[in-house]
């Protein structure tokens, strides 16, 4: 039996999927989190992007290092553990680069 409709058709779920990323950005700009990008191409921009991408390259080495705990010492020990290990260092090292870019 098929799952009941919740759209009416392909566009009101794409509008209704915008929707939810539009105030997912809303509410990390509140938040504090994320600041916007300024339209004009200039170092504000480009330091806003900076900025976001340090944000979201953060989150995804602090999640990746939750994941890696969570695995037993055995899957840490094993290939696949110490190559998850090596890219976690990378994401570090990206992001000890974006810190260390400063405005000229």
């Amino acid at each position: 039996m098929a799952a009941p409709r919740k759209y009416a058709s392909a566009a009101a779920r794409q509008a209704a999927y915008r929707q939810r990323c539009k105030a997912q950005i809303q509410a990390q700009l509140d938040s504090g989190r994320m600041s916007a990008i300024p339209s004009m191409p200039g170092q504000r921009r480009w330091d806003a992007m900076r900025r976001q991408a340090l944000c979201l390259i953060e989150k995804v080495t602090s999640e990746m290092d939750m994941y890696h705990e969570q695995r037993s010492e055995k899957w840490q020990d094993s290939e696949k553990g110490e190559a998850f290990i090596e890219m976690m260092e990378s994401m570090a090292d990206i992001a000890s680069a974006l810190r260390e870019l400063q405005s000229p």
